[in-house]
């Protein structure tokens, strides 16, 4: 098993108001580019981004069904993320809501929940995964822009093409 370094960079594009677009190319099959995000012990291998470790990583893999995800970075600070899944076509498409608990959000108010929608297309055993994130409103969406995610994320999709890689 070799290592996979990363193909392409992620492209984040912000196409309405309220939406950020990711596109990224994977070198691998996209059958692994979704396991690999789709399966606990392969979600702990990437979703920390190289900034802590996966201390939670709970996924109930069906419409209704439930996802949460916990990192501790090195400080000892906890970033948690949840949602529940909206529609599941294995291997082509999942569609999930997204809450960032640590949202600061007044007391008494939920914090608002994104829409992601992952896409996987195919091209000769490679994979173009396209991320929508639907926010509530472009504050949020600006939020989300602002915190800082682009980098995370990068480096995050760099180690889900490792993840997918090592299945092959």
């Amino acid at each position: 098993m070799t290592a996979v370094t990363s193909s392409r960079s992620a492209v984040l594009t912000l196409p309405t108001d309220t939406q950020i677009k990711v596109t990224r190319e994977f070198d691998a099959p996209r059958h692994l580019v979704f396991k690999a995000y789709t399966t606990p012990e392969l979600v702990r291998k990437w979703w920390h981004a190289k900034r802590g470790t996966v201390t939670v990583c709970e996924i109930d893999l069906r419409v209704g069904g439930a996802w949460r995800y916990v990192m501790q970075t090195p400080e000892g600070m906890e970033v948690a993320f949840h949602g529940e899944y909206k529609e599941i076509i294995p291997d082509e498409r999942l569609v999930t809501t997204e809450v960032y608990e640590g949202a600061p959000v007044p007391e008494g108010v939920e914090v608002p929940a994104t829409i992601n929608t992952l896409t996987l297309t195919e091209s000769n055993g490679r994979t173009t995964a396209t991320i929508v994130i639907d926010a509530p409103d472009k504050f949020v969406r600006d939020a989300i822009v602002s915190s800082g995610m682009e980098n995370g994320l990068q480096d995050a999709l760099d180690l889900l093409e490792e993840a997918a890689g090592s299945l092959a």
